[in-house]
């Protein structure tokens, strides 16, 4: 997951949020904020100009390629909410089923707002994920 995009930036957190023109997804971005702080208890960290990320590890492949990419994080882009977490979410059906309307990706579950998904089940989604990704790699805040 770690590229151009995923890389801690300077940009600042509030004034991205404010700036987003869509005020649903400006609502649900403060809401996925609040929600990701209180889970991870991780101070958010934009990643590129768009990912709001919550803590961060170091990773290394068995090829030997390494790097460092966020934990778990969000972007709320104009077409849906793009929500980021590593394993990825093939392994997670039962929970998936419960959530309510999402797309599915490699490692991004796409939410076209906050009011089409089950909150509840979205915090288990990302707790469970931070467990199975503290599995493979430490979790360390900023």
């Amino acid at each position: 997951m770690a590229d151009a995009k995923t890389k801690k930036t300077v940009v600042d957190l509030h004034e991205f949020i404010q700036a987003l023109e869509h005020p649903t997804r400006q609502a649900d971005a403060l809401v996925l904020n609040d929600l990701y702080k209180r889970i991870t208890g991780y101070e958010p960290r934009m990643w590129g100009s768009t990912i709001i990320g919550f803590g961060r590890y170091s990773y290394t492949y068995d090829s030997g390629h390494s790097g460092e990419s966020l934990a778990a994080g969000f972007s709320p882009r104009k077409a849906s909410l793009s929500r980021y977490i590593v394993p990825g979410y093939q392994d997670y059906g039962d929970i998936l089923s419960r959530l309510g309307k999402y797309k599915i990706g490699k490692s991004c579950l796409y939410v076209n707002k906050l009011a089409d998904v089950d909150m509840a089940v979205l915090e288990e989604l990302i707790r469970i994920g931070l467990k199975d990704l503290e599995k493979l790699w430490p979790v360390h805040p900023e």
